[in-house]
């Protein structure tokens, strides 16, 4: 049956806009969608990285139920994940309210608030290594912390802080948080200027204090992009990585690990890729239903 005029424009139209979506499509399947699945392949088989493949079903997700280091490396991701909502954000959040009323030199504090975001990981690591370097040299303490420490007359607060168990992870959380808190402040601050100013006259009129106008107006106002900033802010802390590495270097231990470490000693140390590809699928199911939990939360915020 032959189509008529309209019938073909529409469909010459579809077509149009198919071919303007087929290259992100395209390199979205080719680097995302058919990795995963090769991935998840690969995790029910036990492979060296060369020679052949044997299928071993589910077994490694068996084994990795029970895998004690791998779980701790979770928690030790989720303690970070869990600084970086209250402290990283908390900091973002206040900033950016100061930032967007009318103070002097505002634009300055931006500009400033956002250069650790945009620095290296890698040199960042290393930056902070030696601020926290507990190592002595000719009388000397190297790390930048301990010596102010000890000249301040406080040589009882001089501590390893990276080769403390006790220590080392929240020394890796606080780092992460000032290095990510900018990305957080730039888009608060971005919504808290599409505001309509004349919601907070009219709460002024009202005779609502500030703070039951930042309850009541703000707040809710803001949801939408703190919903944003929260679930970054989980995938970005959970997946630290580079960070890690660059500060703690060759003495990363048992109270250093996150599971992206632990991913990379299955294939590096031990040559279980298929092992490492069922960490890696996990992970990526355990982040995508703590986004997914988010979501609904905030939806349910919103309705109450």
């Amino acid at each position: 049956m032959p189509r008529t005029p309209k019938q073909a424009a529409i469909l010459k139209n579809n077509l149009q806009n198919f071919l303007f979506v087929l290259p992100a499509f395209a390199i979205f399947t080719t680097f995302y969608i058919y990795p995963f699945f090769e991935m998840f392949n690969l995790s029910l088989h036990e492979w060296k990285g060369i020679g052949p493949k044997t299928f071993v079903g589910l077994a490694n997700f068996q084994e990795l139920m029970g895998d004690g280091i791998w779980w701790s490396s979770m928690g030790h991701a989720a303690y970070i994940t869990l600084i970086a909502l209250t402290f990283q954000n908390a900091l973002a959040f206040a900033l950016a309210l100061a930032c967007d009323r009318e103070i002097r030199m505002k634009r300055f504090y931006r500009v400033i608030f956002f250069i650790p975001p945009v620095l290296s990981e890698v040199v960042v690591g290393i930056l902070w290594n030696w601020i926290l370097d507990p190592g002595i040299q000719n009388g000397q303490h190297i790390g930048l912390l301990n010596h102010f420490l000890y000249m301040s007359g406080l040589p009882q607060l001089v501590h390893n802080w990276l080769g403390d168990p006790k220590t080392a992870l929240t020394c890796i959380a606080i780092v992460h948080s000032w290095k990510g808190f900018g990305w957080g402040f730039i888009m608060l601050l971005a919504g808290l200027q599409t505001i309509d100013k004349q919601l907070y006259e009219a709460a002024k009129v009202d005779g609502a204090s500030s703070w039951r106008t930042f309850i009541n107006v703000t707040i809710p106002m803001m949801l939408p992009v703190i919903l944003v900033v929260v679930i970054l802010t989980i995938l970005g802390s959970m997946q630290v990585f580079v960070l890690i590495i660059s500060m703690v270097g060759k003495g990363l231990v048992f109270h250093t690990e996150v599971p992206v470490t632990r991913i990379l000693a299955s294939m590096s140390g031990t040559n279980r890729f298929g092992y490492a590809c069922a960490q890696a699928v996990v992970f990526g199911a355990i982040l995508v239903a703590v986004s997914f939990a988010v979501k609904k939360l905030s939806d349910k915020a919103k309705q109450a």
